[in-house]
This record gives C-alpha cells, structure tokens and sequence, in this order.
C-alpha cells in the first residue's frame, strides 16, 4: 500500500504527499527526499527526450510479434485514425500539465518564469525562445507545464510550445507530448492555431533551431537570428504580435564539445540537421549519484526565462521580403534590449554581449 502511494503522489499528488510517503517508507530527512525527487523528475524527462520515441516504437514492433499482437494492432489503427490531431492543437491536458512531478522538475534548477508586460487575450502570439540550449529545458517547463505558473501570470493565454514534427510520428511519445501543449513547428500546425483556434493563442518557437543547439555553451550567450526570418512572415500573414524571450541559464546546464567550421565533426551535424532534422550533439551533465561525475544529468544551475514586450504586428496576407526584413530588425532590436536590461539581475556583467548570428 505504501509503495503505491509513493508512485501515485510522485506523479499526481501533491508535494507534501510525496514527501510523508517517502518519510515514512525510509525515514529520510525531507531535504534529502525532496533532492533525490527532484533528480528522479529530471531524469524521466531526459530519458524521454532522448529515448521515448524510439524505445516506444520497438517495443509496438516487439508486441506485434507476439501473442498480444492485438493490442497493438488496436492501437496502430488508433494512430491512423489520429494522424492529423497533432496539426489541429493536438490534444492538452491540464491535469498532466499539473503533475506534482513537474515542479520538482521546476526546483531541480531552478527555473523561474518572469514577465515584464501583459497580453490581450483577443490577440495571437508567437514567442520567439532564446536560446535553444541542448534541450530547451526552460522552454519546456515554463511552457509545456503549470510548474512555473504560466497561466496564472498570463491568464486567458494559452501556450503551445512548437519541436519537431518528427517527434509526432512515433508511437506513444505523441500523445505524451500533445498533453503538455506541445505542438509541430510546421506551417499547417501553426497556420490553425493562429487562424483557426480563436484568440489568446501563443506559439513558442525555438528560433535558433537545431543549428544553435551546435553552438551552445556554458558562459556563451549567442543566438541564431540573422537569417531565421519565417517566424517573422507567419505572423505577418496571421497578424499575430511578436515576443521575444530570453532564457538565462539555458545554456548552463550542460557542456558540449564544440566542432569548429570545417571540421569532420561539424559536417557531420550539419548532414544530420539537413536530412533528419536534428543535429547531434556530443555533451554531457552531472552523474546520477555525484555532481563530480559525468552523466545525462543536466547541471543545478538556475534558468530564467524573461518574456518580453509583445511587438505589434498588422495583418498582410501576402508580406514582401521589405515589409519581413523591417519586422524582423524591429524583433531583434527588441531582443537585444530584453537582454541588456535584464543581464546584470541574472548573474552576468554589464559588459555582456549578446551575441546575433
């Protein structure tokens, strides 16, 4: 009895829950569950992020084979049924965007949510995040879950944030994904949200992509912007205002060996992003047992994602390159505001560039 309410309140319950299940199970000091609960959270998700989907899809094949092939076969058909559910909002769920777990995921860090203005809910957004990091762990925490407290802070809005369309292929990891809100970054996806979901919609796109994961590292504060200028023409087609937010700390939490241009490592992260869409990256974080080890653990280091001041955009259904080029100057003038004003609260010196690529 005790083991299964352990389970159900590390996921569902409420933080004081779990903490009283694990005390009484082993007799623990509460800072001591609370840090071995926030590790575990932090794994789950790290493991989906680089596992879930393949792992997920070999074992529907591995059912297949076997005397449950039913089950699965229901399931593929449910799929083909479904297909186009990730294109039209996907599926949300507040319940598990309310998972106890999440806020573990949230004081791991931690990550903190900071906003600087309001947002009219009779209008569309797309949020442009920065920067990218290995994993978009702000991005995913202050945007895909309740754990930071988004739509208290944004009431009326609701935030859906854009990855992979690739990820929606595969088995299971797509229905996790559409209950936190997440959405594919393409242009049938996002053109419904926009024009057909009514208002008070916000899209979060990592603007920099797979090609700035490339270039993230610690004490590093660089984005990819110069010549990402798609973002900037859906919203001038949908007359969805602009809004910059910077994460700080994003880039913190893990260390990656950086390829210079031109060399063999480099081509082939660049041959991966050009054909399959993500760039492989050679990185690594804190052990599982001991912060002095080498692991997949992302670093305790603090992230605070800032959302800045809404640009407003007018509607243009057919916007000429000028009229892209002018929007998007005017974005990353924001930007680099954004960033200038807020730096020094967040641990960096005043003389800190951000760097536009």
């Amino acid at each position: 009895c005790a083991n299964v309410t352990c389970f159900y309140s590390f996921f569902l319950g409420t933080g004081s829950s779990i903490l009283s299940a694990l005390q009484d199970l082993f007799w623990l000091s509460k800072s001591k569950v609370e840090k071995q609960l926030q590790i575990i959270s932090v794994l789950q998700w790290v493991l989906t992020f680089l596992i879930m989907g393949v792992a997920c899809t070999l074992i529907l094949m591995y059912i297949l084979c076997t005397d449950c092939w039913a089950i699965a076969a229901l399931y593929l058909a449910w799929l083909v049924f479904d297909w186009n559910t990730p294109k039209k909002g996907g599926r949300r769920s507040q319940w598990v965007r309310n998972w106890a777990i999440w806020r573990y995921f949230r004081d791991y860090f931690p990550i903190r949510l900071v906003k600087t203005h309001n947002l009219l809910t009779t209008r569309n957004y797309i949020f442009g995040y920065h920067p990218h990091g290995i994993m978009g762990l702000g991005a995913f925490c202050n945007f895909s879950t309740e754990a930071t407290g988004v739509s208290q802070k944004f009431p009326g809005i609701r935030p859906y944030l854009a990855t992979l369309a690739g990820n929606f292929r595969m088995p299971i990891l797509r229905d996790y994904l559409m209950s936190g809100g997440i959405c594919p970054v393409n242009r049938d996806s996002i053109d419904y949200i926009l024009s057909r979901n009514g208002s008070g919609n916000a899209i979060i796109i990592v603007v920099g992509g797979a090609a700035e994961s490339l270039n993230c590292t610690p004490g590093k504060n660089s984005v990819t912007l110069k010549n990402r200028k798609g973002f900037v023409k859906l919203a001038l087609r949908h007359g969805a205002d602009l809004v910059p937010v910077y994460s700080f700390g994003e880039n913190e939490v893990y260390k990656q060996v950086i390829f210079e241009e031109g060399s063999w490592g480099r081509w082939v992260q660049k041959k991966f992003q050009k054909h399959i869409g993500f760039a492989p990256c050679i990185f690594h974080g804190r052990g599982l047992f001991s912060s002095n080890t080498w692991g997949l653990l992302p670093y305790s280091k603090p992230i605070t994602t800032v959302v800045g001041e809404p640009i407003t955009i007018p509607k243009i259904d057919n916007p000429s390159q000028k009229e892209v080029d002018f929007y998007h100057s005017v974005y990353v003038d924001s930007l680099i505001k954004l960033f200038d004003k807020y730096k020094s609260r967040f641990g960096l010196p005043e003389t800190e560039v951000l760097e536009v690529n």
